[in-house]
Protein backbone atom coordinates (compact mmCIF):
# COMPACT_ATOMS: atom_id res chain seq x y z
CA UNK A 1 0.00 0.00 0.00
CA UNK A 2 2.28 2.66 -1.01
CA UNK A 3 -0.09 5.28 -0.65
CA UNK A 4 0.54 4.99 3.19
CA UNK A 5 3.96 6.80 1.99
CA UNK A 6 1.52 9.99 1.63
CA UNK A 7 1.16 11.82 4.53
CA UNK A 8 -2.60 13.06 3.69
CA UNK A 9 -3.52 9.69 3.70
CA UNK A 10 -1.63 8.85 6.97
CA UNK A 11 -3.68 11.78 8.52
CA UNK A 12 -6.73 9.92 7.37
CA UNK A 13 -5.72 6.53 8.52
CA UNK A 14 -5.14 7.51 11.56
CA UNK A 15 -8.13 9.61 12.04
CA UNK A 16 -10.09 6.47 11.49
CA UNK A 17 -8.25 4.43 13.35
CA UNK A 18 -8.94 6.67 16.51
CA UNK A 19 -12.62 7.02 15.25
CA UNK A 20 -12.96 2.87 15.40
CA UNK A 21 -11.27 2.65 18.65
CA UNK A 22 -13.43 5.32 20.30
CA UNK A 23 -16.48 3.56 19.16
CA UNK A 24 -15.22 0.46 19.87
CA UNK A 25 -14.36 1.40 23.90
CA UNK A 26 -17.19 3.72 23.74
CA UNK A 27 -20.11 0.74 23.38
CA UNK A 28 -18.07 -1.83 25.56
CA UNK A 29 -18.33 0.91 28.06
CA UNK A 30 -22.02 0.75 28.55
CA UNK A 31 -21.90 -3.19 27.71
CA UNK A 32 -23.42 -4.54 31.26
CA UNK A 33 -20.69 -7.17 30.58
CA UNK A 34 -17.49 -4.38 31.09
CA UNK A 35 -18.11 -4.89 34.70
CA UNK A 36 -17.67 -8.15 34.82
CA UNK A 37 -14.27 -8.25 32.70
CA UNK A 38 -11.19 -9.17 34.52
CA UNK A 39 -8.65 -6.17 35.25
CA UNK A 40 -5.71 -6.74 32.93
CA UNK A 41 -2.62 -5.45 33.25
CA UNK A 42 -3.61 -2.68 30.14
CA UNK A 43 -6.32 -1.79 32.49
CA UNK A 44 -5.96 2.07 33.70
CA UNK A 45 -7.43 3.32 37.59
CA UNK A 46 -8.93 6.23 35.84
CA UNK A 47 -9.64 7.06 31.79
CA UNK A 48 -7.10 8.96 30.35
CA UNK A 49 -7.58 12.62 30.18
CA UNK A 50 -5.78 12.52 26.46
CA UNK A 51 -8.71 11.49 23.43
CA UNK A 52 -7.75 8.57 21.89
CA UNK A 53 -7.30 10.44 18.66
CA UNK A 54 -4.72 13.02 19.90
CA UNK A 55 -2.31 10.01 21.83
CA UNK A 56 -2.47 8.21 18.34
CA UNK A 57 -1.18 11.46 17.05
CA UNK A 58 1.16 11.94 19.38
CA UNK A 59 2.49 8.06 18.56
CA UNK A 60 2.83 8.74 14.77
CA UNK A 61 4.56 12.07 15.73
CA UNK A 62 7.74 10.62 17.87
CA UNK A 63 7.76 6.98 17.14
CA UNK A 64 8.68 7.23 13.10
CA UNK A 65 8.16 4.03 12.53
CA UNK A 66 6.77 2.94 9.18
CA UNK A 67 3.57 3.59 8.33
CA UNK A 68 2.69 0.10 7.40
CA UNK A 69 3.40 -0.26 11.33
CA UNK A 70 -0.28 1.24 11.78
CA UNK A 71 -1.70 -1.30 9.45
CA UNK A 72 0.12 -4.36 11.41
CA UNK A 73 -0.56 -3.11 14.76
CA UNK A 74 -4.29 -2.72 13.98
CA UNK A 75 -3.88 -6.61 13.21
CA UNK A 76 -2.19 -7.39 16.22
CA UNK A 77 -5.23 -5.74 18.13
CA UNK A 78 -7.21 -7.81 15.92
CA UNK A 79 -5.86 -10.87 16.68
CA UNK A 80 -5.47 -9.61 20.53
CA UNK A 81 -9.43 -9.35 21.39
CA UNK A 82 -10.35 -12.38 18.98
CA UNK A 83 -7.63 -14.44 21.40
CA UNK A 84 -8.81 -12.76 24.65
CA UNK A 85 -12.66 -12.53 24.55
CA UNK A 86 -12.80 -11.54 28.10
CA UNK A 87 -10.69 -8.58 27.63
CA UNK A 88 -12.57 -6.12 25.96
CA UNK A 89 -11.12 -2.64 24.88
CA UNK A 90 -12.44 0.11 26.30
CA UNK A 91 -11.11 3.56 27.42
CA UNK A 92 -9.43 2.44 30.36
CA UNK A 93 -7.29 0.07 28.43
CA UNK A 94 -7.24 1.25 24.75
CA UNK A 95 -4.39 4.12 25.28
CA UNK A 96 -1.82 1.12 26.69
CA UNK A 97 -3.15 -1.48 24.16
CA UNK A 98 -2.15 1.06 21.54
CA UNK A 99 1.68 2.31 22.48
CA UNK A 100 2.15 -1.04 22.86
CA UNK A 101 0.70 -2.77 19.69
CA UNK A 102 2.56 -0.18 17.69
CA UNK A 103 5.77 -0.41 19.28
CA UNK A 104 5.81 -4.45 18.71
CA UNK A 105 4.38 -3.30 15.24
CA UNK A 106 8.00 -1.66 14.77
CA UNK A 107 10.17 -4.02 16.24
CA UNK A 108 8.68 -6.84 13.76
CA UNK A 109 8.41 -4.74 10.15
CA UNK A 110 11.38 -2.13 10.68
CA UNK A 111 14.76 -2.79 10.54
CA UNK A 112 15.32 0.10 12.75
CA UNK A 113 13.12 1.12 15.78
CA UNK A 114 13.42 2.86 19.12
CA UNK A 115 14.07 1.68 22.23
CA UNK A 116 11.29 0.44 24.92
CA UNK A 117 12.31 3.51 27.43
CA UNK A 118 11.60 5.70 24.50
CA UNK A 119 7.75 4.31 23.82
CA UNK A 120 7.48 4.38 27.32
CA UNK A 121 8.32 8.23 27.27
CA UNK A 122 5.98 9.07 24.09
CA UNK A 123 3.19 7.04 25.52
CA UNK A 124 2.97 8.63 28.69
CA UNK A 125 4.69 5.27 31.13
CA UNK A 126 7.27 4.31 32.60
CA UNK A 127 9.51 1.88 31.16
CA UNK A 128 8.97 -1.21 33.44
CA UNK A 129 5.13 -0.82 32.28
CA UNK A 130 5.68 -1.16 29.40
CA UNK A 131 8.20 -3.87 29.51
CA UNK A 132 5.23 -5.67 30.98
CA UNK A 133 2.70 -4.72 28.47
CA UNK A 134 4.96 -5.68 26.04
CA UNK A 135 5.18 -9.19 27.09
CA UNK A 136 1.48 -9.41 28.08
CA UNK A 137 0.84 -8.38 24.79
CA UNK A 138 2.77 -11.08 22.85
CA UNK A 139 1.55 -13.49 24.41
CA UNK A 140 -2.11 -13.00 24.48
CA UNK A 141 -1.33 -12.77 20.83
CA UNK A 142 0.14 -16.55 21.23
CA UNK A 143 3.67 -14.73 19.86
CA UNK A 144 1.65 -14.73 16.60
CA UNK A 145 3.83 -11.89 14.96
CA UNK A 146 3.61 -12.80 11.29
CA UNK A 147 1.40 -11.09 8.74
CA UNK A 148 1.03 -12.57 5.72
CA UNK A 149 0.77 -10.37 2.45
CA UNK A 150 -2.47 -11.66 1.84
CA UNK A 151 -3.96 -10.38 5.42
CA UNK A 152 -2.30 -7.11 5.33
CA UNK A 153 -3.25 -6.14 2.09
CA UNK A 154 -6.95 -7.15 3.10
CA UNK A 155 -7.16 -4.94 6.08
CA UNK A 156 -5.04 -1.87 3.62
CA UNK A 157 -8.41 -2.66 1.48
CA UNK A 158 -10.90 -2.34 4.41
CA UNK A 159 -9.25 0.65 5.77
CA UNK A 160 -9.44 2.15 2.40
CA UNK A 161 -12.67 1.63 1.84
CA UNK A 162 -13.85 2.67 5.69
CA UNK A 163 -11.54 6.23 5.41
CA UNK A 164 -13.36 6.73 1.88
CA UNK A 165 -16.66 6.65 3.43
CA UNK A 166 -15.41 9.37 6.23
CA UNK A 167 -15.42 11.53 3.21
CA UNK A 168 -17.44 14.91 2.87
CA UNK A 169 -20.64 14.04 0.42
CA UNK A 170 -20.48 15.25 -2.77
CA UNK A 171 -22.78 18.71 -3.12
CA UNK A 172 -26.53 17.70 -4.46
CA UNK A 173 -29.04 19.28 -5.43
CA UNK A 174 -31.12 18.36 -2.21
CA UNK A 175 -29.18 19.08 0.94
CA UNK A 176 -31.34 16.44 2.71
CA UNK A 177 -30.96 13.21 0.70
CA UNK A 178 -26.92 14.48 1.55
CA UNK A 179 -27.59 14.40 4.97
CA UNK A 180 -29.74 11.42 5.34
CA UNK A 181 -26.82 9.49 3.13
CA UNK A 182 -23.95 10.80 5.52
CA UNK A 183 -25.74 9.55 8.19
CA UNK A 184 -26.52 5.84 6.82
CA UNK A 185 -22.51 5.64 5.73
CA UNK A 186 -21.93 6.64 9.37
CA UNK A 187 -23.98 4.11 11.24
CA UNK A 188 -23.63 1.41 9.25
CA UNK A 189 -19.57 1.25 9.96
CA UNK A 190 -19.15 -1.34 12.51
CA UNK A 191 -18.18 -0.71 15.82
CA UNK A 192 -16.32 -4.12 16.15
CA UNK A 193 -12.47 -4.65 14.87
CA UNK A 194 -12.21 -6.45 11.32
CA UNK A 195 -11.95 -10.34 12.64
CA UNK A 196 -11.01 -11.05 8.93
CA UNK A 197 -8.60 -14.03 10.39
CA UNK A 198 -11.53 -15.21 12.20
CA UNK A 199 -13.87 -15.40 9.43
CA UNK A 200 -11.30 -16.75 7.43
CA UNK A 201 -10.46 -19.77 9.74
CA UNK A 202 -14.48 -20.29 10.11
CA UNK A 203 -14.66 -20.74 6.55
CA UNK A 204 -11.70 -23.58 6.03
CA UNK A 205 -13.39 -25.42 8.85
CA UNK A 206 -16.74 -24.94 6.86
CA UNK A 207 -15.16 -26.62 3.87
Amino acid sequence: MAELECPSVMSKLIAYLSSLLQQVAESNDLNPRFHQQKISAFHGLTRPSISIQSYLERIFKYANCSPSCYVVAYVYLDRFTQQQPSLSINSFNVHRLLITSVMIAAKFMDDMYYNNAYYAKVGGITTTEINFLEVDFLFGLGFQLNVNPTTFHTYCSYLQKEMFLLQPPLNTQDPSLSSSSSSQTYKSRSTKLLHYEEDQQQEVVAV
